[in-house]
């Protein structure tokens, strides 16, 4: 029983409010030092930092502002009346990136193993209506258990509100999950939902059932990083779309992403004064590019080339590495470009490069980043595996992307664009706002080998020396069909231009672009293929 004094107080509570205020201040260190000294030791033995060392490192010094730092969970049964910490394991609020509102919520790992319940998933939900209010890019910083047991179905129901906001929030405000624990279960679709997913090698995992239910199961036995691990998810499954050996250098990225990307989906990305001439010639690109198409190269040198200072990020950089997807900056103004990589599978695409393409076109759409794409595609990948696994509606997909994209489109034609791969890579049948090509293309529907044994079948077969018919033969294809200009003379291209100066002409047409607007046509969305 509460023993009150003839003031009618509590006996030992502050009677006037200085006596409240250091009362206060008492509680707010309690909550943040977190649950015990034990706790936060086992957690840095784990190679983990805590959940507000990891705000630290993503928000710029002193801007972070705690939203429901007192709230506890309400919860009885299973000893959980007795444990009643703050923040209820979650830590949420807002702060800046280099200057710029970004809000944040982090599992504390230390409280309930960063389980989510009622009240933990209340605090996310408030913080997440509070992004998409304010128009701001939420940031998760992901280290938990899954659901609280303990709190049965409403911990799941917290998980659906999660997900309601995810798919709210998408193409109006960047999503940015890092995955710097375990994510197991229905809590993995979360990330999967958001724009962009990190993880951290060694001590992040995603899965939906874990190593023990797969044993179970199908007699498997796998670790949980070989099952779900960083590098799973960044070469083989393509969920996570960055991965790096520590969170220093992890959420470090992150905040370099943000400075890519715009508050929101009625803003421009950021715009960064470059010290790197805008008329700079690259004259490395004649020899960088071989003119033979058989002849592999590495895309991304061309790139450096092009860009400011030579500094880009690729996204989903190991995973279908047949085509590049990155964002960077042209004469300082953010651009997305997607590039055929010539060195892995020749360039062609396949299923898991048209997904890869067509999310990345979407991401750039959504949020106001113009396209350059770079043509070096000798076509889709043939086989049986391809065509039962979908080829054609995963090929569709990029198709769709960038059919309904309505940002700045620029395509550029360095070598090969053979059949319906040229069609699909943003060509300007498709609606490319504008198309180049370098002297070395080659735009057909197939190579000129291939078509010559087609076309001319029969004269070859019937010819005294059929090899020297089908030189001859391949010859005059390409001198008929396949030269440079043949393109341009038609108007499918809109010039034909020296590669030395290929990043001034793509800044001069950026600069006319960027006050272009597009209606689409009314309807409540449209159905792109799956």
């Amino acid at each position: 029983m509460t023993v009150l004094d003839e003031t009618g107080s509590s006996a030992g509570e502050p009677t006037d409010a200085r006596g409240r205020v250091a009362e206060l201040h008492a509680i707010r260190a309690e909550a943040l030092r977190g649950p015990s000294d034990k706790a936060t030791a086992a957690q840095h033995a784990k190679g983990k930092l805590t959940s507000r060392e990891r705000i630290e490192l993503l928000l710029d010094a002193g801007s972070f502002n705690e939203v429901e730092q007192l709230r506890r969970h309400r919860a009885t049964g299973f000893g959980l009346e007795a444990k009643k910490p703050y923040t209820d394991g979650v830590i949420t609020g807002w702060g800046t990136v280099e200057g710029r509102t970004v809000f944040v919520y982090a599992h504390d790992f230390r409280i309930f193993g960063g389980a989510l319940g009622e009240a933990h998933a209340t605090k996310i939900h408030k913080i997440m209506d509070m992004a998409i209010a304010a128009g701001a890019p939420l940031v998760s910083l992901n280290d938990g258990a899954g659901a609280r047991i303990q709190e049965g179905v409403s911990a799941l129901a917290g998980y659906g509100g999660i997900f309601q906001r995810n798919t709210r929030a998408s193409g109006v405000i960047p999503q940015i999950s890092v995955m710097l624990g375990p994510c197991a279960g229905g809590a993995a679709y979360s990330p999967a939902l958001t724009d962009f997913v990190f993880m951290v090698r060694e001590t992040s995992q995603m899965f939906i059932t874990g190593p023990d239910v797969v044993k179970a199961v199908t007699g498997e036995e796998i670790t949980q990083n070989g099952l779900g691990g960083a590098d799973v998810h960044a070469e083989t499954s393509g969920v996570a779309h960055f991965a790096y050996d520590d969170e220093e250098t992890c959420i470090h990225e992150v905040r370099y992403l943000l400075s890519m990307l715009p508050q929101n989906n009625r803003e421009n990305p950021p715009h960064a004064d470059s010290e790197d001439p805008a008329e700079r010639r690259s004259d490395v690109l004649l020899d960088l590019v071989p003119a033979d198409g058989n002849r592999p190269y590495d895309m991304t040198k061309v790139i450096e080339e092009l860009v400011d200072d030579g500094d880009y990020l690729e996204v989903h950089e190991r995973w279908a590495r047949n085509i590049i997807c990155a964002l960077a900056r042209l004469d300082g103004q953010v651009v997305g470009i997607v590039a055929n990589q010539p060195q892995s599978l020749a360039g062609v695409l396949d299923i898991e490069a048209s997904e890869k393409a067509a999310r990345f076109v979407q991401m750039c759409d959504a949020f106001n980043i113009p396209i350059i794409t770079l043509l070096d595609v000798p076509g889709f990948l043939p086989g049986v595996d391809q065509e039962h696994g979908g080829i054609i509606r995963h090929g569709a997909k990029l198709l769709y992307a960038y059919c309904n994209a309505t940002v700045p489109r620029i395509s550029l034609i360095l070598r090969k664009a053979y059949g319906g791969a040229y069609i699909v890579m943003d060509s300007q049948s498709i609606g490319a706002d504008l198309t180049y090509a370098w002297p070395t293309n080659e735009i057909a529907v197939m190579g000129a080998e291939g078509a010559a044994n087609v076309i001319f079948r029969r004269q070859i077969a019937d010819a005294e020396d059929p090899e020297a018919m089908r030189v001859r033969m391949v010859k005059e294809y390409k001198a008929e069909l396949m030269h440079p200009y043949y393109a341009a003379e038609r108007g499918l291209v809109d010039d034909v231009i020296d590669p030395a100066e290929t990043r001034e002409v793509l800044i001069r047409s950026l600069a006319m672009l960027r006050t272009k607007h597009a209606d689409l046509p009314s309807r409540k969305h449209g159905n792109p293929p799956q």
